[in-house]
C-alpha cells in the first residue's frame, strides 16, 4: 500500500468502515460471527501482514471513536422510554448489578491466580468487566498494564454479546429485564448494543447497568488501592 494513503486519516476510517460491512455481511450467513470480533481480527491481520504501524490506522480510526460519545448518551432514549418500570425495579437493579460486579471482579483474580498469573496479570485482569475507559482508569491505578486491560475488556464484551444471551437462556432465563441486567453487568457497551438489536427493554436495562456497574466496581476498588498502599 502507498505510504502516501496509509498516512491519511481517510486510511484508518476507510479500513474500519469496509471491513465491518463484509464483517456484517458474514453475520447475516453465519449468525454466529459478531462483525466486531471479525472486524477486529480482520484489521489486525491487514496491519501486520502489510506491515502498517498501528498509528497510521488509528491516525483515522480516531474519528470512529469519537463517535462513541453520542452513542452513548443515545443510550440515555430508551432509558426514558422505560423510566417508570425502571423506578419499580430499581432495587433489583441495584443489588443484581452489585453481586455481579463482585462476582466479576472476585472470579477474575481467582481465574487469574489459579492459572499462574502475576500480581499485575491480576489487577490488570480484575477490572475487564467495565467499559474499557474505567477499567483503563482503574487498571493504571492498581499498577496494572492498560495495554492487557484493553484487550481482555474487549474480549468480555465480544464473548459476552456471542454467548451471553445464549447461556441465559440455557438457564432458564428469558424475562427482559434480568437478561439486560445481566448483559450490561458482565459485557459493558458491546454486550448492550447486542441486546439493544434484541429488544428495547433489554437494551435500556443493559445501559442502565453498565452505568451502574462502572460506578459500583470503582467504589469497589477503593479499598483494593489503599491495601496496595498506593
Amino acid at each position: 500500500m502507498g505510504n502516501s494513503f496509509v498516512g491519511q486519516p481517510l486510511f484508518g476510517l476507510s479500513l474500519s468502515v469496509i471491513v465491518y460491512t463484509g464483517a456484517y455481511m458474514l453475520q447475516q450467513r453465519w449468525r454466529f460471527l459478531h462483525p466486531l470480533f471479525v472486524c477486529t481480527g480482520l484489521v489486525i491481520l491487514i496491519l501486520i501482514s502489510f506491515h502498517i504501524p498501528y498509528e497510521a490506522y488509528k491516525h483515522g480510526a480516531d474519528f470512529l471513536t469519537l463517535l462513541l460519545g453520542p452513542a452513548t448518551v443515545a443510550l440515555g432514549v430508551p432509558l426514558y422510554k422505560y423510566a417508570s418500570l425502571i423506578r419499580q425495579h430499581y432495587k433489583r437493579v441495584l443489588l443484581s448489578v452489585l453481586a455481579g460486579a463482585l462476582t466479576g471482579i472476585t472470579a477474575s483474580a481467582l481465574l487469574a491466580g489459579l492459572l499462574g498469573g502475576s500480581r499485575t496479570v491480576i489487577l490488570s485482569m480484575m477490572p475487564k468487566s467495565v467499559s474499557s475507559p474505567i477499567a483503563l482508569e482503574i487498571a493504571s491505578h492498581l499498577g496494572g498494564i492498560p495495554e492487557l486491560t484493553a484487550v481482555l475488556t474487549t474480549l468480555t464484551g465480544l464473548v459476552g454479546s456471542m454467548f451471553g444471551t445464549r447461556f441465559l437462556r440455557w438457564l432458564g432465563i428469558y424475562d427482559d429485564i434480568s437478561i439486560g441486567i445481566a448483559m450490561g453487568t458482565a459485557a459493558h457497551g458491546i454486550g448492550t448494543a447486542k441486546v439493544l438489536k434484541d429488544s428495547e427493554l433489554q437494551g435500556s436495562f443493559s445501559g442502565l447497568s453498565m452505568g451502574i456497574c462502572g460506578i459500583l466496581t470503582s467504589i469497589l476498588f477503593v479499598p483494593l488501592y489503599f491495601l496496595l498502599g498506593h
